[in-house]
Formats: structure tokens, sequence, C-alpha cells
């Protein structure tokens, strides 16, 4: 229920919060949807409260409530439906191909709070289908590390990475509870290439699961190695729902030879 300014301090738990006195009526409106939808407390697909209704609540004019949220529909942060009302959009991150760049950056791009969850952690030794991912002749012990990325409170990211601790023994020790194996890489091992393989496919029941997804929904997924002085350091997959991800990619025209 959206906060009227008739509504004691007591009431603010069920309503939107109340800004200072000296901003206009239109201020506030746009202000608390916009906090609402920011701090994840309103999810994508969320329908906001009719116009006639917030007008009551803010004791004003439909028009007031009205310039607000066309307001919101043109920053992309709700979408505006005849007849059915206005919704809050999902927002669609965009990464770039050619970079590594941290998951928790994508997420706040899109004014969402970061959040991050480890599943698992496990040492064991490389299986065939490992020494494939991580383009190694013979067995060697890896890191099997498998986390997720939030962005407000919906899942945003599952994450499978490998590690190569022949390459970075000191991963071992690492718990990764509180930080993600990626920056915690980026930030100790420099590296000198990066290969990116990008696929659609359909999520599995364990995928799903993580996502929170329906089973055969459509998903981006981006795979990674990278490696440093010739050895391979890391292989990552990345899955995203694919309706909230783009990748995009610069370039420039290739100079005649």
């Amino acid at each position: 229920m959206v906060k009227s300014q008739g509504e004691s301090a007591s009431d603010a738990g069920t309503g939107l919060v109340e800004t200072t006195n000296d901003l206009s009526l239109h201020q506030r409106i746009l202000g608390d949807i916009e906090d609402r939808i920011l701090s994840g407390e309103w999810q994508p697909g969320f329908r906001i409260p009719f116009e006639v209704d917030l007008a009551e609540q803010y004791k004003c004019s439909r028009m007031t409530v009205n310039k607000a949220l066309t307001q919101l529909a043109k920053t992309g942060l709700i979408e505006r439906r005849r007849k059915s009302g206005s919704y809050v959009t999902q927002p669609r991150a965009q990464s770039a191909v050619l970079e590594i760049r941290d998951i928790k950056l994508e997420v706040q791009s899109l004014g969402l709070v970061y959040g991050y969850s480890l599943t698992s952690k496990t040492k064991r030794r490389s299986n065939a289908d490992d020494r494939v991912r991580l383009g190694l002749t013979s067995p060697v012990s890896i890191l099997d590390v498998t986390c997720r990325h939030f962005a407000g409170r919906r899942p945003f990211c599952l994450e499978e990475r490998l590690i190569n601790l022949n390459a970075v023994p000191e991963a071992e020790a690492e718990s990764f509870e509180e930080t993600a194996p990626g920056p915690w890489l980026l930030n100790r091992v420099p590296w000198s290439a990066a290969e990116h393989t990008i696929r659609a496919a359909s999520a599995g029941g364990d995928i799903a699961e993580a996502l929170g997804i329906a089973i055969g929904t459509a998903c981006l997924t981006v795979e990674r190695r990278t490696w440093s002085n010739g050895a391979y350091i890391t292989h990552v997959r990345l899955i995203y729902p694919g309706e909230r991800h783009a990748l995009v990619a610069n370039f420039t025209p290739s100079q005649p030879k």
C-alpha cells in the first residue's frame, strides 16, 4: 500500500517512505516508487498501484501521478500497458563479449543490489571433461566451485568454475564464502589471454532450480578459459536467464593489407 500524506509514522511499514516536505508531490511520488523498485521491494513484473489509487493516497490529481509514472516509463523502470496498468520492467544486463567483467558491476549498473551465495566448493582430481575444459593433457588437482549471483532478490547468474590448482595453488585455502572466485582470481593472478564461447541452451532441472526459472527456459551460456604464461588458470561457465541478458561487442573495420 502506498503511504498517503495523512498516514502517521507508525504506518511507514505498509506504505512508501515520506520524503522532505520541500519536495513537490510529483518528485515525492517519483522518488518513492523509484526507491521501491531499486531496493528490490517491488520486483520485475509487479503491478504499480493504479493512478486513481496513488492520487487518493497522495491527495493529489491523477495528472500529477500520470506525470510521475510517465517519467519513470521514460527511464525504463516501469512499463505502461494500456487498460492493464503500469508494471516494473525486467532489467536487461549487457556484458562486453571481449572483456572480463565483474558480475557485481553488471548488477550494480542496473541500479540493483548485488548479492552472492556459494553453493559448493570441492577439491578433486580432474576427469576427462575437466581436462577438455581446461585444455590439459594430464590429470591435475582442481577446485570445482559453484555459486550464484543475485540482482536484488532474484538469481542473476549461475557460475560453474574450475580452477587449476597447479597454476593457482593458493585458491585451495580460500573459502569463497564472502568473495566470488572471479574477482578473487583477477586480483591475484595476472592473465595474458582469454577465450570466450557463447551458447544458447534450455534450462535443465538443476539450472532451473538455481536460477528460479521454469525447466526449458532459454538461457544464455558464456564459457571462458583464461590462461597466463602458457598455463590455463580457470574455466568458467556463466549461465543467465536469456531474457535478462544481452552481449555486446565493439569492433572496428580491419585495415586493408
